[in-house]
């Protein structure tokens, strides 16, 4: 049972929610491209997590800038080769989490959600549960339908919005809620693992 981690945007809360479902399902975490080097969404992961090394695979992609991984690569005179990427082999359950949100470019012709494609994972859609979440999201879903990618789930990032979660639950065609990922005070995996998931993650394949 593994995933691929998307989000609406950047900065929605795609990390804690990869460590979230990182310490919920004992699984391993690979960052297919990481843009910035000064901190890294691995080392968060990591210092969040407290899981060992070896939950934890190389990037095929690590860039200086913390920018779009197109232009961060070109500022590097790095090309991204979408054929170069490849899923880490384990047996453990995998979490991919990709950089930005769906329509993020990664060359001159790719994009995040073509690497999706590469991957044929199943797709767990991260995105804020503030204002402007049910626009984001509902085009995110889109997207995703449109290009044949199923859709594992939702997790909802930040204070919660209950009039906000109705209306996905409306409105994101029976997509379910995983969790709502409250904001924390204090990011930590006893504060995570403390936040019960609200289906069968087994359920999600």
């Amino acid at each position: 049972m593994s995933f691929f981690v998307t989000g609406t945007d950047t900065d929605v809360g795609k990390t804690v929610a990869s460590a979230w479902l990182m310490l919920h399902m004992n699984a391993q975490y690979y960052k297919p491209v990481q843009a910035g080097l000064e901190y890294t969404d691995k080392g968060t992961m990591k210092e969040i997590t407290g899981l060992p090394d070896d939950h934890f695979h190389d990037c095929t992609y690590e860039l200086e800038q913390p920018l779009s991984p197109h232009e961060s690569a070109k500022r590097e005179n790095v090309e991204i080769d979408i054929n170069k990427f490849s899923l880490p082999e384990t047996d453990a359950p995998l979490i991919v989490e990709g950089a930005g949100g769906l329509m993020v470019p990664l060359n001159d012709d790719a994009f995040v959600i073509d690497l999706i494609q590469k991957f044929n994972l199943p797709t767990i859609l991260v995105c804020r549960s503030g204002l402007g979440t049910i626009n984001h999201t509902l085009l995110s879903l889109e997207a995703m339908r449109q290009r044949d990618i199923k859709i594992a789930g939702l997790i909802m990032s930040g204070e919660k919005s209950p009039h906000n979660r109705e209306a996905l639950e409306q409105y994101a065609g029976g997509v379910p809620i995983i969790v709502e990922i409250d904001r924390l005070d204090h990011i930590s995996a006893q504060s995570l693992l403390a936040i019960k998931p609200e289906i069968d993650l087994e359920t999600l394949r």
